[in-house]
């Protein structure tokens, strides 16, 4: 295993350089696909949420790792390399599977704790199915990932330690004050239908505003998310859905605006806001989009409170609660420990198996000899020899296979597998033809599960 990660969070770089840095749907593909090209790595997955982009990828030799796929970042996000090298975290091996895990248990995120990343690890993990850019290295290690996440947000009250962004966000906006009192009767426009906006319209909803609007480049998305906040049995929240040119007149209707779209300029410019609130109302802005969909201009029109990732940034230093949070910690670090260990027997098996199959070689051979030294035996005999000669093979294996695979899951025990093919002259272009024809059957066995996926990886992440 030789997994390596390259990337840049809230906890590493300003929110400016994120917001130049975040990667487009497209480039993300791009991304995957010139990480893959590159002769340093053989899998790769990109992260990429509000407040991190991340590159994950196996590579061969750490140096040349590091060099090829922070250039290949630098050019993809648009950000220059001398500029974005000052912001970037490597980590490697079991530091990068920690990075990973903690990431997925929210202990990374701006609000510990909040449990939105599940669903952009697997999101990252698709795209890399999708892609075929995802091997058996990197699906573990994200499965794995989630897994951990899960088990976290059950075994501890790291959920109570902090709250998702949006909630996080509402909480800032309501200024002290709770969010379904300030909410209530208020009319909401949400623009975007995707998972963070409609995380944030169903909040307004049991927050028991008035009205939310939606609006969204995709029609069919923004309809969609009415019918289910308007669903028999729901919140019974009045809700409609307009295009995105309908959104300066929505302005001029709404008191509370939450904005999160995957474009790549400004949503809401400072002009359009200030039109809207030139007879003096008040107007409360949420900006959860990286890059920014609402112009930081804001901040100085009167009537507006703009709260945006970086004030939420500024904000989260709220201290979660510190049992929850160890308890977390050493899950992560128990569950590093096992995802290591497992990495490492796995890679004994190709020599193991191989091993098995030279022995069973032998054991053929031996007996295709002796048939010729004794023409006389009949089939029963034959059967009994055969199977008393594979007997001694297996018993004889058996204990050092075994032992090998335990000792090879210890810190260490890389060179078990070496020592093996070593002691027993196995060849080592069969070990090899093990492992490519073991990464082949795990490559059709993601390509039969994805189904040829129905969700275009270019979509992933729009709205």
């Amino acid at each position: 295993m030789s997994l390596l990660v390259i990337g840049l969070s809230h906890r590493s770089a300003p929110v400016s350089v994120l917001d130049r840095a975040s990667l487009s749907p497209d480039a993300r593909i791009k991304l995957l696909q010139d990480a893959l090209a590159a002769e340093p790595a053989a899998e790769a997955a990109v992260l990429a949420t509000c407040n991190r982009v991340e590159l994950y990828a196996d590579v061969d030799k750490f140096h040349a790792g590091v060099a090829e796929l922070s250039t290949l970042l630098a050019r993809h996000s648009g950000v220059g390399l001398e500029e974005l090298t000052p912001y970037l975290y490597v980590h490697y091996e079991d530091r990068a599977v920690h990075h990973l895990f903690s990431v997925a248990c929210g202990l990374d995120s701006m609000v510990v704790g909040e449990g939105q990343i599940l669903g952009q690890i697997k999101d990252a993990l698709a795209g890399g199915q999708e892609l075929h850019t995802a091997g058996r290295l990197l699906n573990d290690l994200f499965q794995q990932a989630l897994r951990v996440g899960k088990r976290a947000h059950s075994e501890t009250g790291i959920d109570r330690a902090g709250q998702s962004l949006v909630t996080f966000g509402l909480q800032q906006l309501a200024d002290g004050a709770d969010v379904p009192g300030w909410a209530a009767g208020r009319r909401a426009l949400v623009i975007g239908a995707g998972s963070m906006s409609s995380l944030a319209a169903a909040t307004l909803a049991r927050a028991g505003v008035a009205e939310i609007v939606v609006a969204n480049r995709t029609a069919a998305r923004a309809e969609r998310l009415v019918e289910i906040l308007t669903e028999p049995g729901g919140t019974g929240v009045g809700a409609r859905a307009v295009d995105m040119g309908a959104v300066d007149g929505e302005l001029t209707r709404a008191d509370i605006v939450v904005s999160c779209t995957g474009a790549t300029g400004l949503v809401l410019t400072a002009d359009a806001v200030e039109r809207a609130l030139a007879g003096g109302r008040d107007l409360a802005l949420l900006d959860l989009a990286m890059p920014r969909d609402i112009d930081a201009a804001v901040h100085r029109i009167a009537g507006a409170r703009l709260i945006d990732i970086e004030s939420l940034a500024e904000a989260s230093a709220d201290a979660p609660m510190a049992a929850d949070v160890d308890a977390v910690k050493r899950i992560v670090t128990d569950e590093v420990a096992a995802f290591g260990a497992a990495q490492r027997a796995a890679h004994i098996t190709p020599t193991v198996v191989a091993l098995r199959a030279m022995a069973a070689d032998v054991v053929t051979n031996e007996i295709t000899r002796l048939e010729g030294r004794l023409p006389g035996l009949d089939e029963r005999q034959r059967a009994e020899i055969t199977q008393a000669v594979r007997r001694v093979v297996d018993k004889l294996l058996h204990a050092p296979t075994v032992r090998v695979k335990q000792l090879a899951g210890e810190p260490g025990g890389a060179g078990y597998a070496d020592a093996l093919r070593e002691l027993f002259d196995l060849d080592p272009q069969a070990v090899a033809s093990v492992s490519r024809a073991d990464r082949g059957e795990a490559a059709a066995d993601r390509h039969e599960a994805d189904g040829r996926s129905a969700v275009d990886v270019k979509n992933r992440g729009r709205v």
